[in-house]
């Protein structure tokens, strides 16, 4: 996947190379992800209205795709980009202006331009292309939001989240989420959160031994989504705690006993359920004013305006899955390789 287009440009998209001939693209289900990232829905986003219609461009005939690149589109309806004049000149705390202005000497002020999660869209069209080849195997990515500042769920219910206004994974803590998210609003603050992203259905074996393990290119897809400063496989963090007799997962005839290895051992997928935590910081546009520096190295206040996400983990995780789906459908396309015997039945002919 390629993506291209800024926040306040006229279209953002992305251009995904290396989809299979014959697959069937339905558009609906490719807009249904959309809406679940869309912005302007609640008051848990930002108030800013986009349709988010995908328009696709190339490598799709009568509704299936080619082999070619499919390239897709979405154009950008509501941009306010007078909001962000009086940011034209100064670097905005926590945000990418100051270290896109000590890489290119230039950069696009308005919403951040490239740098803004608004470019995550595209992600989300191309992880629905990724997510549709996925279920032709029987693979299923699923996310939900367990944490929201210091609120951490007990409860995994995915089926829950997907009808959560936050897609919170635990319906005995969503409200206290929710009026997290609210208190920090009010407060023209903003707060962070974590995602769990799952896939289940895998097949043993995905992922390359040294270079292109599992885990690791899972954790590069992840850290590459604005606003995310951590991931954990497994039992992450928490395995420095424990001792390999507590950390080790046990096998039985009928699979592993345990689940600390999250789905990779050697950087290998285990087959079992695939589970990837994803923190993301607080936005940092907020509605408060911050000391800084412009341009011309002086100091000065940043009062932003504008429309903003009170807590961007709650469609970051929608994001995630994406990215997730990504990552598989390349893993899956990469392991057809891997053994003659797959080999000698793609391509051997019968006298």
């Amino acid at each position: 996947m390629t993506t291209f287009g800024e926040s306040h440009g006229p279209a953002i998209g992305c251009v995904l190379d290396g989809v299979p001939a014959g697959l069937t693209i339905d558009e609906e289900y490719i807009q249904a992800q959309m809406q679940r990232r869309r912005p302007g829905q609640n008051a848990f986003a930002t108030a800013r209205k986009e349709a988010d219609r995908v328009e696709i461009l190339s490598g799709v005939f009568e509704g299936k795709s080619t082999g070619t690149p499919i390239a897709m589109v979405i154009y950008n309806t509501n941009q306010k980009s007078k909001d962000y004049g009086n940011v034209k000149d100064l670097f905005r705390p926590g945000h990418a202006d100051y270290t896109y202005w000590a890489k290119y000497g230039i950069r696009d002020y308005r919403g951040g331009g490239r740098s803004s999660a608004r470019e995550t869209a595209a992600r989300v069209a191309a992880g629905a292309v990724a997510k549709l080849m996925l279920k032709e195997l029987g693979i299923e990515v699923r996310s939900g939001i367990f944490q929201i500042g210091d609120i951490v769920g007990e409860k995994r219910d995915f089926d829950y989240a997907l009808k959560s206004e936050i897609f919170a994974l635990d319906p005995d803590r969503e409200e206290a989420q929710k009026a997290a998210v609210l208190r920090a609003k009010e407060a023209h603050d903003s707060i962070g959160g974590a995602a769990l992203v799952e896939a289940t259905g895998l097949p043993a074996g995905l992922g390359e031994p040294i270079y292109y393990k599992l885990d690791a290119v899972l954790a590069d897809a992840m850290m590459g989504i604005n606003a995310v400063k951590a991931v954990e496989i497994g039992e992450g963090v928490h395995s420095a705690e424990l001792l390999g007799s507590q950390n080790d997962d046990e096998m039985g005839r009928e699979g592993f006993l345990s689940h600390h290895h999250g789905g990779t051992l050697g950087g290998i997928g285990s087959g079992d359920r695939l589970e990837v935590k994803v923190y993301f910081k607080p936005t940092p546009s907020i509605f408060k004013p911050l000391k800084t520096l412009d341009i011309h190295g002086r100091e000065v206040v940043c009062e932003l305006k504008g429309r903003h996400d009170p807590c961007v983990a709650i469609r970051g995780s929608v994001v995630a899955e994406a990215m997730m789906a990504l990552v598989l459908a390349d893993m899956v396309l990469l392991n057809l390789g891997r053994k003659m015997d797959d080999l000698v039945r793609c391509y051997r002919r019968e006298a």
